[in-house]
């Protein structure tokens, strides 16, 4: 087997079809999946991608070669299969590449229990284990059963979020032509009073109408001229492989993800009063303030599903948010599921008489940037300089968690990290009013764009 090292990434695998992944690739990490994780069976799942079929059928293969079964539940999304991993409590595998282009795939794998699998926690021995070669194994091969888990999925969903008694509201949903257009129809058009104006629910892994990354706004212009044309209250965006949703309020505006996340988690602290929730530490500083005026207990960590979900084990967290809209919830073994983040939404703009533009700006306290990538030729060089300019700054204060914070006086804070995948550097700026925002960022990337 070729080196595998530019498919396997931080979480997940990567690869362009069919150059750097393809079936007999997808066989081999089955194989070495099954031998790593081991247990009964293997959930599978896969979405609309034209070569995710055959990929996800090449996988079982290489499970049940093993002497592994698989429950092979055809197409999902992403938080489908933590359901079924949850649920039966069951290793997973999810073939998608979310937002990437249609000539991407990959893997999203996890152990039982929707537990997170990073290249610190196994995903490197399956890589060591698909390029060398599996040992054949010595017994009776594993069965494939199909098991439907759709009906499942929402029925779990919507008994953490009840919606019945919420007012009548117009919804408008952009699917991307993603797996959003098969499971929003089970979830929310189903023990609700809501209205669903449809965009693009046609499966189509080719993306016909717009690339499925909502975090791009050029890829919700749709839905917010829908918003304002049908006079919805809330307009809802998934990506391609609808684990993340991203919110727009009744006047087409964008609801930044951290409010979202400080919505979300006033909620799931007058369930569990006093409970941790997690926040990635490029999460707007009005996150942790409102959980504290909640009661609850803020927990800063980096960015990333794998630190997110460990930090969640680790101190019990209800809930946790990232700046790019994914949302994870202890009642949903800890995994990310944008469906139950919007049901969440919906759920406070239901009961609520207000518009949800009135009900957000409580949430969004400070002015942010949004994240601004730079190409650099030598990332740790540039990372450097933009540290030892701040460092001697009075008031300043500089950490590493992940890669370069700085927080000035006033409220001014910026953080910069390098790419996993690219020759990257990320910047996202917050302060108290974009004057102050657009000064900050001017600053930062004069030094490192220089």
């Amino acid at each position: 087997m070729a080196d595998l090292a530019g498919i396997f990434k931080a979480y997940d695998v990567r690869g362009v079809i069919p150059d750097t992944l393809n079936a007999d690739i997808s066989r081999a990490i089955g194989a070495a999946f099954a031998r790593v994780v081991g247990g009964p069976a293997v959930v599978v799942a896969h979405d609309m991608r034209p070569s995710s079929p055959e990929l996800a059928r090449a996988f079982a293969d290489g499970v049940t070669g093993q002497g592994v079964d698989v429950v092979f539940t055809g197409l999902g999304s992403t938080d489908l299969l933590y359901y079924g991993s949850g649920a039966l409590d069951l290793p997973g595998a999810m073939f998608t590449a979310s937002h990437n282009p249609a000539q991407y795939n990959g893997i999203k794998m996890c152990r039982a229990g929707a537990a997170p699998i990073s290249s610190d926690t196994g995903l490197t021995e399956i890589r060591r284990l698909a390029e060398e070669g599996v040992p054949a194994h010595d017994g009776p091969v594993g069965t494939v059963t199909e098991q439907d888990l759709l009906s499942g999925y929402a029925e779990y969903l919507r008994s953490l979020v009840d919606l019945s008694g919420i007012r009548p509201l117009k919804v408008v949903v952009d699917a991307g032509n993603g797996m959003g257009g098969h499971t929003v129809p089970a979830v929310l058009e189903q023990g609700a009073p809501l209205e669903i104006v449809p965009l693009y629910f046609e499966l189509d892994g080719t993306f016909p109408n717009h690339p499925a990354n909502p975090l791009d706004p050029a890829n919700i212009v749709d839905l917010q001229k829908k918003v304002r044309e049908t006079g919805a209250d809330i307009g809802l965006a998934f990506d391609g492989d609808a684990d993340r949703c991203f919110v727009v309020d009744e006047g087409g505006d964008a609801v930044p993800p951290s409010a979202i996340t400080a919505l979300v988690a006033v909620q799931e602290l007058a369930k569990h009063p006093g409970s941790t929730i997690i926040h990635n530490l490029i999460t707007s500083h009005a996150v942790p303030d409102i959980v504290r005026e909640h009661g609850g207990v803020p927990m800063r960590t980096r960015v990333g599903h794998s630190f997110i979900k460990a930090t969640m084990a680790e101190t019990g967290a209800v809930f946790g948010g990232e700046h790019s809209a994914h949302y994870y919830f202890r009642d949903f073994w800890k995994a990310d599921t944008g469906m139950l983040a919007a049901m969440h939404v919906l759920r406070v703009l239901g009961t609520d008489g207000r518009p949800l533009s009135e009900i957000t700006a409580e949430y969004s306290r400070y002015a942010a940037s949004g994240e601004i990538n730079s190409e650099v030729a030598d990332a740790a060089e540039r990372m450097v300089a933009v540290r030892e300019a701040f460092a001697d700054r009075d008031g300043a204060t500089v950490d590493e968690l992940d890669g370069l914070t700085v927080e000035l006086p006033g409220g001014s804070w910026f953080n910069l990290r390098a790419s996993n995948t690219e020759p990257l550097l990320r910047l996202n700026v917050e302060a108290a009013d974009a004057e102050s925002v657009n000064g900050l960022r001017d600053e930062v990337l004069a030094i490192v764009r220089s």
